[in-house]
């Protein structure tokens, strides 16, 4: 069965070559529901269906089956998003923000040429499953299942040291499976979720940002296989918008502070308080002095607070060497000072 199923997509691909066909069941609850066919140019308005992105409309029919063909796709690949409106009419619901429960929405990568199907899968489960003859149009189906798991690993380990590593791990196992891909859109998606500055991702999204050459390999990727397409001149902006972040970060954590000006306050608050406690000692060492030493004692007390050593000492006042020693040591004990700097 899943054979003529695959046989029959490539049939119609025969048979419309140079036209898009893109057609699926979404089961019969959903008859007479609308579905729309978007073009996703913006990468980051990918987790919803935006009025300037619709470029087609169609009804579910009675059996569950929707479609759309023609030749107005663009020839390169784009991200497309089929959406089947879910909303009552009467509901004051907004109908493209995903608010209604039955609402069902798929994202896939096509061109002009595309013939794709949405079976049903497993449990009847509708638009979970993609097959194309474009081989790169269901890898965000392969992302979203990433991405899950994702999820339910950082709910097991919730430690900020087990946060850190879980986020190592599934940058470089998201970035890894867009890169081997080889079709850029995807890995746009994947850049998409993990820089959303609304996601618990992005702090640790700007440190890989800083370290790792992986994003402007993707630039390069970018550049070369889609040149002039505005989603590449928007990646490339926001890359360099988030780099000077990351250098004003930087400069602020390696600038001037407010609390470093508080630690130069502090210490010349400090050099001037040790300077007015030496003076006012010196001070008081030199009115003791004066009241308490003989005049020889005086002149040798202010030679030592010239500088002056003992041998210059006895030769300025032509006495011995032993009798200025002697002066000196009655200069300690009558202004109790212990060594020659304390007198200075």
């Amino acid at each position: 069965m899943r054979f003529l199923l695959v046989l029959s997509v490539f049939l119609n691909a025969y048979m419309t070559f140079g036209q898009y066909h893109f057609s699926g069941n979404v089961g019969q609850d959903s008859s007479g529901k609308t579905v729309y066919l978007s073009l996703v140019e913006d990468y980051r308005k990918s987790s919803r269906i935006y009025l300037d992105q619709i470029i087609g409309k169609a009804t579910v029919d009675s059996l569950g089956y929707f479609q759309f063909q023609g030749n107005n796709l663009l020839t390169d690949n784009r991200i497309h998003r089929i959406h089947v409106d879910g909303c009552a009419e009467n509901s004051d619901a907004k109908h493209f923000l995903g608010e209604c429960d039955t609402s069902k929405s798929v994202l896939f990568i096509a061109n002009n040429k595309d013939t794709l199907q949405f079976p049903t899968s497993f449990e009847n489960q509708t638009l979970c499953a993609i097959i194309a003859t474009n081989p790169k149009s269901s890898v965000f189906l392969e992302i979203e299942a990433l991405k899950e798991e994702m999820i339910f690993d950082f709910a097991d380990h919730s430690s900020k040291a087990n946060a850190l590593l879980n986020f190592r791990k599934w940058f470089n196992t998201l970035q890894q499976f867009g890169e081997q891909t080889e079709e850029p859109l995807a890995e746009l998606l994947i850049y998409d979720f993990l820089s959303d500055r609304k996601n618990e991702t992005h702090a640790y999204y700007l440190e890989n940002l800083e370290s790792s050459t992986y994003y402007n390999e993707l630039q390069a990727r970018l550049k070369k296989k889609y040149p002039t397409e505005s989603f590449t001149e928007q990646y490339q902006n926001e890359l360099w918008a988030d780099k000077q972040i990351i250098e004003r970060n930087t400069k602020k954590e390696s600038g001037f502070k407010p609390i470093y000006f508080l630690y130069i306050l502090l210490g010349l608050l400090l050099v001037q308080a040790c300077y007015y406690l030496l003076k006012n000692r010196k001070r008081r060492i030199e009115k003791k002095a004066v009241d308490i030493l003989t005049p020889q004692e005086f002149k040798i007390f202010n030679a030592i607070r010239e500088g002056k050593t003992n041998k210059e000492i006895a030769t300025a006042l032509f006495i011995s060497l032993s009798t200025v020693k002697t002066h000196v040591n009655n200069i300690y004990k009558k202004l109790n000072l212990e060594t020659r700097k304390d007198l200075k």
